[in-house]
């Protein structure tokens, strides 16, 4: 393992000092004294990406989720097996055919003191706040990345959003027509509740005046620099007879360099690593993807299925592409399934993080999706028969075919270009930029590319979506542009189905079909893996990752690091 040089760890540990002092002040003068880290119980943890915004309405990646997360509630938030429990509304009734959805909501909840309130303090949060945050949604003026999830809630005549508040307890929303998995995706970010005088008081830079319900509120933002929360003191939610949450402060830092940020947690100034980086990965883990025997002392490690399918998508239907080419082929694509070894792959180029991925494309860990099972393994004499049948015997007359990819994942891309140039299957690897993969293959200019799916909801219809030939791109996620009657059916049918069982019948045969026709070539199935020192207890996770600090404590006599 290779280390930044000295002078860069002593630039970084000033920086580290002197941010820290600033969030000390600012702690301090938010209500409270703070002598040192240890007067108050404050969680670190460090954030590579950029945080662009802490309004919901733009809680599109992992950061921003992560940050708005802790500052927000939507009616309804899932644990860690990915069930649907209370939040802001403590119950809820679904009609029986499965267009309305009435909430009872807690009234006991209000929002964060602030100055956009007429006297300062935090006014109790009520039924019409979640119309006022959901409709905010689709204002053209915010074009706002999370307005898709009101696709399916129906509008009244005047084109507004058919909810209603008929008092501040009840809320009702109508849809088109039924969509099970409303309920989750009701669960998101997006729809998290939010006040309207903040929105009125700071207008565009309500990103960084967030105001809401939920167990931490905004304190400090140094962009690019630090992030700090304060404990909410009135937030409603108890745990065995305490409040939450336990934190008396989070603390967020903005170190770009992965490696760097690494150094900073082995010796203590960080309390979380959230993620684990090429550049110290040997360092940390054995081959095995265990944690190394000198850490084991000082550092636990939480790892769980994470609802991410990596996978090399195939252009499989195209105007431009011509009648020949290769890829058009199910018994070329089958072949390149078959044609690499996934568990070598795991094993050598990710420490064994990761799951093979031998089933369809919905992954190991999605509800329902258990079995690892149905879909491809390492057969290099099947991908040759297949090759033969398909018209190219060892290979014989298929053309270089292109995989585009990023950086971050040339590695693996050089070893699936070495395992199938093995079985005859000529390789050329492009990397560009991932704003520019992004591009092309929204554009249908790549036909071999490497892409990744994260879970937005906890339904495989998330997944599923990605094939129904109604969503091609770039208006939709199918990048692909697969098409497939049956399989557009089973799609249809599924959408209204609210019986549970019957429907995941349908997700069966919908991901059977995918993996028979085999536009993408399943790759693994992610791992979150999260480090904290052995001091913070109750760090907790779900397979959609998500970031819950209300329930983590960190107990005073720590360790030395």
């Amino acid at each position: 393992m290779q280390f930044n040089t000295m002078q860069q760890n002593v630039f970084y540990g000033n920086w580290q000092r002197i941010a820290f002092a600033v969030s000390v002040i600012v702690l301090g003068s938010c209500g409270g004294a703070m002598d040192n880290h240890d007067a108050l119980s404050v969680l670190r943890y460090n954030e590579d990406q950029n945080i662009t915004s802490l309004d919901p309405a733009f809680a599109r990646n992992q950061a921003n989720i992560w940050a708005v997360s802790q500052l927000y509630n939507s009616l309804v938030q899932l644990d860690e097996k990915l069930d649907i429990r209370p939040a802001l509304a403590k119950s809820w009734v679904i009609s029986d055919d499965g267009l309305t959805y009435t909430f009872y909501l807690r009234n006991d909840v209000y929002f964060h003191d602030n100055i956009c309130f007429p006297d300062g303090k935090g006014r109790r949060a009520v039924a019409a706040d979640m119309v006022y945050s959901l409709s905010r949604l689709l204002d053209p003026g915010l074009n706002a990345p999370g307005a898709w999830v009101l696709n399916q809630v129906a509008r009244q005549p005047d084109g507004s959003l058919d909810a209603t508040a008929p008092n501040d307890t009840t809320f009702v929303v109508n849809l088109q027509q039924a969509f099970p998995p409303f309920l989750g995706l009701l669960s998101m970010q997006y729809c998290a509740m939010i006040p309207y005088e903040a929105v009125e008081k700071y207008g565009r830079d309500f990103r960084r005046n967030p105001v809401g319900t939920g167990p931490f509120r905004f304190a400090y933002w140094k962009e690019g620099v630090k992030m700090v929360y304060r404990k909410n003191e009135h937030y409603f939610e108890f745990e065995d007879g305490n409040r939450l949450p336990y934190l008396d402060a989070v603390s967020i830092s903005f170190i770009i360099d992965r490696q760097t940020a690494f150094l900073e947690f082995v010796k203590g100034n960080l309390d979380l690593l959230t993620r684990v980086d090429a550049s110290y990965q040997d360092e940390l883990l054995t081959p095995a993807g265990e944690l190394q025997e000198h850490y084991k002392d000082r550092l636990e490690m939480i790892t769980m299925p994470f609802l991410n399918s990596e996978y090399l998508g195939m252009l499989v239907s195209d105007q431009n592409l011509p009648n020949d080419w290769p890829l058009l082929d199910r018994k070329v694509r089958q072949a390149i399934n078959y044609g690499f070894d996934r568990e070598k792959m795991i094993a050598f180029m990710r420490n064994n993080i990761g799951t093979p991925a031998h089933a369809g494309f919905v992954p190991v860990g999605m509800p329902g999706f258990y079995e690892n099972s149905g879909g491809y393994s390492y057969n290099p004499e099947k991908a040759s028969q297949l090759l033969e049948e398909a018209g190219y015997p060892r290979g014989g007359g298929l053309p270089v075919i292109t995989l585009r990819t990023n950086q971050a994942y040339q590695d693996i891309a050089q070893y699936i270009q070495f395992e199938l140039a093995r079985i005859g299957i000529r390789i050329d690897i492009d990397v560009m930029p991932p704003a520019t993969l992004r591009e092309m293959m929204a554009n249908a200019e790549a036909t071999l590319f490497r892409g990744s799916w994260i879970a937005d909801y906890p339904d495989a219809e998330n997944y599923l979506a990605l094939f129904y030939s109604e969503n091609k791109a770039p208006a939709g996620p199918n990048y692909t542009h697969f098409k497939n009657n049956e399989f557009d059916r089973l799609y249809e049918n599924a959408l209204t189905e609210t019986d549970g069982s019957k429907r995941h019948a349908m997700y069966l045969a919908m991901d059977s079909i995918i993996i028979a026709e085999a536009p993408k070539v399943f790759l693994y199935y992610d791992q979150s893996m999260r480090f904290v020192h052995r001091y913070v207890e109750n760090m907790g996770n779900n397979p959609l990752n998500h970031l819950v600090l209300k329930n983590v404590r960190i107990r005073q006599e720590k360790t030395d690091t």
